[in-house]
This record gives structure tokens, sequence and C-alpha cells, in this order.
């Protein structure tokens, strides 16, 4: 079924891009393949699937490790500052800076391994108190300040909207977030780029694509529903 599962989402990302008037070719789908089997994901493979997305990082380091082939590990979930070593060179892209020092570590990290690390920064738009990132506000300063950061790329912004029934609630934080990475691009800062907007999720995503996405997180529907007791 997960092969089923994702061939329809990505038919349904392919079909909401055209009807806002947008090249589906710029929306890139992530598997988010937290919590479930290394199976899972060389099912994926098998049809040609190369972006995943992990929360954790001793899971993503275990599937890259063992994973059949070279594949694209996005870590989506909060990193902690002492978990960046071992993950600053193994995912592509890491979706939720949200800190000084946690930049900071990861600067040290990619700088011992002569890499640039690829990140987005983490926006918590909706200023809901369970989620991490940054109010809208401090993001500018927070972007002046990582483009200082050699060992560093901003790519863009992600956030996570709330949990809600109704997708069109989610409308106006994803239209935030739009609006903020083309403020971002005005400035002209060295070294930051607002190329990707990572936002939408199984009950929202077609809502992020209407708004501006360039990366849906979908876990849920392709995956089914998790167990997060095991």
């Amino acid at each position: 079924m997960v092969k089923e599962n994702y061939t329809y989402i990505k038919q349904q990302v392919e079909e909401t891009a055209k009807a806002c008037g947008r090249n589906p070719d710029d929306i890139t789908l992530i598997a988010v393949s937290k919590t479930k089997p290394l199976s899972d994901i060389e099912e994926l493979i098998e049809i040609g699937v190369n972006e995943f997305g992990e929360n954790k990082v001793q899971e993503l380091c275990d599937k890259y490790e063992h994973v059949s082939k070279p594949v694209h590990f996005h870590l989506i979930g909060h990193l902690q500052t002492n978990k960046v070593k071992y993950i600053v060179d193994k995912a592509c892209l890491i979706h939720s800076v949200d800190s000084i020092k946690l930049a900071q570590m990861i600067q040290k990290e990619a700088a011992k391994k002569q890499i640039v690390a690829q990140i987005l920064i983490e926006v918590n738009v909706a200023q809901e108190d369970s989620k991490f990132g940054l109010c809208t506000d401090e993001v500018v300063p927070f972007v002046k300040e990582l483009s200082t950061y050699p060992n560093i790329h901003v790519n863009g912004l992600m956030t996570i909207a709330p949990f809600v029934e109704n997708p069109e609630e989610n409308r106006k934080y994803f239209r935030t977030l739009k609006q903020l990475s083309l403020d971002i691009t005005s400035k002209n800062i060295d070294n930051i780029d607002m190329n990707v907007l990572s936002m939408g999720m199984t009950n929202d995503y077609k809502v992020a694509i209407e708004e501006g996405a360039t990366m849906v997180r979908v876990g849920t529907a392709i995956f089914g529903a998790r167990n997060y007791n095991i």
C-alpha cells in the first residue's frame, strides 16, 4: 500500500500545483518515514522516490547506514546541539534551525568535516507554545547573523502549522511565511537564499502548495498512522 499511497499523494500534489498555476516540478514531496521501518523506504525506492524525512537523529543515522542505495534524508525534527556532530554530513537539509546556539554548533561541526551544511530556519508562525521555532519578528536579525557563517547556507524557511480539522485555518500561517521569505529576499543578504518554503503536512499540504510551498512533508497519508509506543 505504501507505493500506491505515495503515487496518489504525488498525483494530488501535481494536480494542486497545476490548479493554482504552478509548475509541479517546483514542489518536492518529502515522504516522512519517521518511526517506520526501513522496508517501507525500500519499497518507495523501487519506484524512484529519493526524498525522505526523519525526526530523530539516531533513526536517520541508522537508516542512512543501512539503506540499499543513497537517498536524501531531511532532518525535520528538533535538533539538539549535542546531536549535531552525528547528523551534519548525513542530512541533505536540516529543516529545524531555530537558535544561534544551534547554528554555532552546526557551523563548528560542518567546518570540521569541511562541508557547507544546508539548512532552513524554523519559524513558529502560529506562536504555539508546544512548537519550536523563531517568532516572525526574530527571523531577519537571525538570518543576518547566519549570513556570516561560512559553513552554513540558509536555503529558506520552514514552519509546522497547527493540527486543525479544517486546513483553511492554516492558510494565513502559510501566507505569512511566504511573505516573510519575500521580505528577506528583497534585502539581498549575502549567503542567504529563500528558494525553499517547507510547509504543509498530510492534512494541509494542498493549502500550503496554493500559498507557495516548495516542499511538503507528508507521512501519515503515505505510510499510515504511527505507533509512538514502540
